[in-house]
């Protein structure tokens, strides 16, 4: 069959070669090519068959927005699209984010789920040179570096003892692993890489592995590691027992990621304990998870504005933060 198909569209070839020399009316030609490319159609349809498509092209698809990966620097993302944002997220062709509020307890819950198509467009950007103490708002810092949703990172000019690990788009900025603290390097994959209390010796291997380190922040407590819900050091900082506001930000697979808040401090939502929230991502699916800095420096921005119960009057400024980028050119 599939031969007999194949003659027949050599022939039809043949055929539309041939029909200006004998059929003179430009009416009867195109009549004659119509009927025989339906029946030539209909016939492909039946078989599916490829041939017919390089005889007869058809239109191609409008052509898909180009991905280019975006320069490991400080340079802003994309402009997003204006079109491409609602109230529950923002999709193009490079990123695609929900946000979800749940209310969990005596908490509110505030989580968007983000999957980006370049590890490139996972950022951080920060108040001024990376080894200042300037601050800014995270409000500021997001749109002046055209974030489709950023967050607070880890403060680190509010480090008075400066004894951490800490990377900023492939720029060292300290060398210096803090053995109470817990690390979250993010390689060049985008892959999320724990270190219960900045393991000297691990911190060696991966580096001499060949992987590259864009970005690292140690603060922590690490809340999930490699799929196993970790249980929290009780003597850990930042007040591990306390209910208190808390920012995490976690890996659900290859460049898919979770950032949760917990709002606290409120009449409407208490706040959480390290470990609640270690459970609250471990729950959510998470096979790495971390926490950053809580507190008033929770601070989650989408679109221009906050994605929680904050105004720009009780905002903290901070020195860094981590976003995430749209790696096409908006309208």
């Amino acid at each position: 069959m599939k031969r007999k198909t194949a003659i027949l569209l050599v022939l039809a070839l043949l055929i539309s070669l041939a029909l200006p020399f004998v059929l003179p009316s430009g009416a009867l030609l195109t009549d004659a090519k119509d009927r025989m490319l339906n029946e030539l159609w209909e016939m492909e349809e039946e078989e599916e068959s490829g041939l017919l498509n390089l005889l007869f092209p058809r239109a191609s698809a409008e052509t898909a927005p180009i991905i280019q990966p975006l320069p490991i620097d400080f340079t802003p993302g994309m402009t997003p699209d204006p079109n491409g944002f609602t109230e529950s997220g923002y999709t193009d062709a490079s990123i695609q984010l929900s946000l979800e509020t749940r209310e969990i307890g005596d908490n509110t819950v505030r989580i968007a789920t983000i999957t980006i198509a370049d590890p490139s467009q996972l950022r951080t950007a920060t108040a001024g040179k990376p080894t200042s103490s300037r601050v800014a708002l995270i409000s500021s810092m997001a749109q002046k570096n055209n974030a489709v949703i950023a967050l607070n990172a880890n403060y680190i000019s509010n480090d008075p003892v400066k004894t951490s690990f800490e990377y900023r788009m492939g720029v060292k900025i300290r060398n210096k692993p803090n053995r109470t603290k817990d690390l979250l390097i993010i390689d060049e994959n985008g892959d999320f890489n724990l270190f219960i209390k900045s393991s000297k010796d691990e911190i060696a291997a991966f580096e001499e592995s060949g992987r590259k380190i864009i970005n690292a922040f140690t603060f922590g407590p690490a809340l999930v590691k490699d799929g196993e819900l970790l249980t929290m050091d009780k003597e850990y900082g930042y007040n591990p027992k306390g209910r208190e506001p808390r920012m995490a930000i976690g890996q659900l697979g290859p460049l898919n990621y979770l950032v949760v808040l917990v709002e606290g401090r409120t009449k409407d939502s208490d706040g959480v304990t390290h470990q609640e929230l270690a459970d609250l991502m471990f729950d959510l699916g998470c096979m790495q998870a971390f926490n950053l800095d809580g507190g008033n420096s929770a601070t989650l921005v989408f679109n221009g504005g906050y994605y929680q119960s904050k105004s720009v009057s009780n905002e903290r400024a901070q020195s860094d933060m981590i976003y995430f980028a749209s790696a096409v050119q908006g309208n």
